[in-house]
Order: C-alpha cells, then sequence, then structure tokens
C-alpha cells in the first residue's frame, strides 16, 4: 500500500480509548449504584443512541444544518437524526410515547454514553457516560427529596464518608422570587445566575464586582457585569451565602413563596429521614440549567481533598446533579407533567473515588498461559487449557505462531501470574511446568549477572499432569 495513503493511526479529538482495568473498575462502581437505585423501587430502562433530532430539542440554530452540540446526520428520508447529549430528553420522548403503558409516577434509571459536540479540553470529553434516575409524574417535593436521599445514600455505597461529600439543594422558583423582590430585570437575569454560580471559585469580592461593573480576571480579559446597585448586591451575596431559609429574600413574590414552601417541605422529610446537614443541605448559591430546570435543583459535591500521580492537590467538586424540569414532556404532549432527577458523571465520580483510593479496582486476574511447545500437540494444550477453566481458573491456549521467548513476552505483557509449559520430555513423564511470572520477576531484580540468572529456573516447579489444576490454584493463591 502506498505509505501516503495510510490512514494515521489517531483517536478522534474529544474522544478515548478504555483500558481494561478501569471498564471492569466502573463495572463494580454501576453496580452499586444499580443495587442502591434498585432498593428505592427504580426500575432500569433503554433507550437508543440515536434520536429524531427535533425530539431532544436543544442546541437547534436553524433548520438546515442542527449541528450545534450534537452530532447530527440526515437519513436516507432526509430525517434529521442526532446522538443523544444527555439521557433525560430521550426520557421525556419515551414517556410521552408510551404514557398509556407505564405507570404513574413512573420512577427509571439508567445509564450510557451520552455525545457533545462541543469542544474538548482537559477532562472534557465528546463522549462520555452518565448514570440517571428520574420520577415522572409527581409534582409532590417528596419526589426531590427521595433523589437527594437516594443520591447521598449511592455516595455511602460507594465508601464515601460523612464529610466527604455533600448533597445540595435550592430552588429556581427561590431565586426568581429573589429577582423580583429586588427588582432584578430579564435583561440582566442570566449574568446574575451566572455571577452566583462563581461564588465557591471568586469568592464575595470576585462575585460582587460581576454583580457590579464588571471584573478582569488575572488574564486581563474583562467581563461586563451585571450593574446592580449596591443595596442589591448586598442583598445577592447575603441571599447566595445564606445557610438557612429565609422568607424576607422572596416576599411578595408568588414564586418565591412556592419555591420556599417546597424546599421547606424536603427539609422536613430530610429532619424526618435523619438526613442531617452533614450529607445534605440547603445552599442558595446552587444555580444549575439556567434555562431547564423549573423548581428545586441539587448538586452533589465531593469534599474530601485528593493527591494525582504527580503528587498535586484535586478537589474534585460536583460529581453529579439534577432538579426539577415539568416542561420537558410537554414539547410532546402539549400538557404540563412534573419530573425530577439526578445525574451522575460517571467518569468523574470514578476518578475521584480512584484518586480517594475507593474505587473498587479490578481483582481480576490476566489469564494464565499455556504455552504451545509442539504445534503438533494444541489439542493436549487446549484441554489443559478446558481442565483450568473448568476449575474456575481463567486461562488461554497461545494463539500465536511464534516460538517459546515469544510466548513468554506475551505472557508478560498480558500480566499473566503463571505459565504452563509441557514439551515433549515432560509429556513423556506426565509432568508439566508451571511458572511463576510474579515471583520470578521479584526473583530475578535481586540477581547481579547474566550467569546467575541463566544458571536458574526462577520460580518454576514440575508437577503431574493430573494435579496441574490443583496446583494453579494453589500457586494463585499465593
Amino acid at each position: 500500500m502506498n505509505k501516503d495513503l495510510r490512514p494515521k493511526a489517531r483517536v478522534a479529538k474529544g474522544f478515548r480509548d478504555i483500558s481494561a482495568d478501569e471498564i471492569r473498575g466502573t463495572r463494580r462502581m454501576l453496580a452499586t449504584i444499580q443495587q442502591v437505585y434498585e432498593a428505592y423501587g427504580f426500575e432500569p430502562v433503554e433507550q437508543p443512541f440515536i434520536e429524531y433530532t427535533d425530539a431532544l430539542g436543544k442546541f437547534l440554530p436553524d433548520q438546515d444544518r442542527p449541528n450545534a452540540g450534537v452530532f447530527s446526520f440526515q437519513d436516507d428520508d432526509e430525517q434529521w437524526l442526532s446522538l443523544r447529549y444527555d439521557l433525560t430528553a430521550p426520557l421525556a420522548r419515551f414517556v410521552a410515547e408510551n404514557s398509556q403503558k407505564i405507570p404513574t409516577p413512573y420512577r427509571s434509571y439508567r445509564q450510557g454514553w451520552v455525545f457533545r459536540n462541543e469542544k474538548p479540553g482537559p477532562g472534557r470529553f465528546r463522549q462520555f457516560m452518565q448514570f440517571d434516575a428520574d420520577t415522572v409524574g409527581s409534582a409532590s417535593p417528596v419526589a426531590d427529596a427521595e433523589v437527594c436521599m437516594m443520591a447521598a445514600d449511592t455516595m455511602e455505597a460507594l465508601g464515601l464518608k460523612r464529610g466527604q461529600y455533600v448533597m445540595k439543594f435550592n430552588s429556581r422558583k427561590l431565586l426568581d422570587g429573589f429577582t423580583e423582590t429586588f427588582a432584578i430585570g430579564e435583561e440582566v437575569k442570566l449574568t446574575w445566575l451566572r455571577a452566583l454560580d462563581k461564588l465557591d471559585r471568586l469568592g464575595r469580592e470576585g462575585v460582587a464586582l460581576l454583580l457590579g461593573a464588571g471584573r478582569k480576571d488575572e488574564s486581563g480579559d474583562f467581563t461586563k457585569g451585571a450593574g446592580l446597585s449596591d443595596k442589591q448586591i448586598e442583598a445577592s451575596l447575603n441571599f447566595a451565602t445564606a445557610t438557612t431559609l429565609d422568607a424576607a429574600f422572596v416576599s411578595g413574590s408568588k414564586n418565591g413563596e412556592e419555591g420556599l414552601r417546597d424546599l421547606e417541605a424536603m427539609q422536613a422529610l430530610f429532619t424526618a429521614a435523619g438526613c442531617g446537614a452533614d450529607r445534605i443541605r440547603y445552599d442558595s448559591s446552587i444555580v444549575r440549567g439556567l434555562e431547564y430546570y423549573t423548581g428545586p435543583v441539587f448538586e452533589c459535591e465531593l469534599l474530601m481533598e485528593t493527591k494525582d500521580e504527580d503528587g498535586r492537590t484535586v478537589r474534585f467538586g460536583s460529581v453529579g446533579g439534577g432538579g426539577r424540569y415539568d416542561d420537558l414532556v410537554a414539547r410532546f404532549t402539549g400538557q404540563q407533567v412534573p419530573a425530577t432527577g439526578f445525574s451522575i458523571g460517571v467518569s468523574r465520580l470514578y476518578s475521584a473515588l480512584k484518586l480517594a483510593g475507593l474505587a473498587q479496582e479490578s481483582s481480576t486476574l490476566a489469564p494464565v498461559v499455556v504455552l504451545v511447545m509442539d504445534k503438533d500437540r494444541q489439542g493436549d494444550y487446549w484441554r489443559m487449557v478446558q481442565q483450568l477453566r473448568v476449575g474456575g481458573v481463567r486461562a488461554e491456549m497461545y494463539a500465536g505462531t511464534a516460538g517459546m521467548k515469544a510466548q513468554m513476552k506475551y505472557a508478560d505483557k498480558r500480566g499473566s501470574p503463571l505459565v504452563v509449559i509441557q514439551g515433549g520430555d515432560e509429556k513423556a513423564s506426565g509432568q508439566v511446568q508451571i511458572k511463576d511470572l510474579r515471583l520470578g520477576s521479584e526473583l530475578a531484580s535481586n540477581i547481579a549477572s547474566r550467569e546467575e540468572y541463566a544458571s536458574q529456573r526462577l520460580a518454576q516447579f514440575s508437577v503431574p499432569e493430573a494435579e496441574l489444576v490443583a496446583a494453579v490454584k494453589k500457586a494463585l493463591a499465593e
């Protein structure tokens, strides 16, 4: 093949390959999450990766090419299709399509890949996994409170202790009520919300600048502020740092008073269930989904600091969030259907657990490799492999065509703990050789010369062929 025509071997920008250890560790984490959600009575459901673009209903700049934020294409019927960008929009379509078949409220959980056609960055990929749980068809604050408690229980089931995480909750109605009470206009409301959302990062002083004339960051870039009065700025900061619900912030606002009642009902349920502020607490700076959520919103934040591979301090912050979205199903039915849910960022949570030493790392050993010393006796080697598998040992027969040296290198790269060797002499005497690659590597590290290495058959021993399975299992146990 012409060298110039060869494709370059590279992963697509914004995507990544995933190792066996991470896959197994993630599966164990997902199994734990699933166990908690099942205990709460939620049922699994799956929707396809691809939906009609108009069903997703977001990121659509025009009718000609709906590709902003999503990966889109046309089928043979010239219908626009898109890869899903989250798991909630497909659920809304599913509920609207099957409303006569499913129970109400409908409680479900889903896990799977989602795709964003956005600029990638460090730790930000175009394909990532989410794990969602939603209750559709209930307007009660009980549904919102239950999702928060389920998320907190999930964090503890994964090994996090009190003080290492916290579920925070707020309400978009409470935020709307504040802007009504303090006459913050619609034209600056978005700027106001985004400023409050930066409180953890910028502190009171930085947010005050964003609420006022504006702020210049360390690079010299200037961000125009909301232009609020000193009174509005002071009230906003007091509201955003409040740790208890205060009716004074939403006095006279219907939206605000409704939001306050919802949060008070949630707080009463948390108290009744024994969930203190060390697990779930009110935080008025939680904003989320500026054009998406309609009521209570919540976020799960990891509080513990960990060290990365280079010894640098890492604090992960938010690993999941959600809230009430009562308008999403109405896009299909024309009627408002109350809904609330919570979404976990799977990769982010797994990375945090791994750095904290809490990830359920893979305990699966690489397979024992049976070497092929004589190609005319592959049936014999295959029977050994089958015996090991029946005995509960992961095993494989070398499937290549190379000699013993290359086979040993292969087993080493596989991370195989043991190899099984039977040449003609061993076969004639009814024996097999078992070589412990882990112990051999350890012993080899203490050998000073090539001659000394060559004079030893490191960690290698012989057993009768009939005792192969028992000997391998014993060696693995040691």
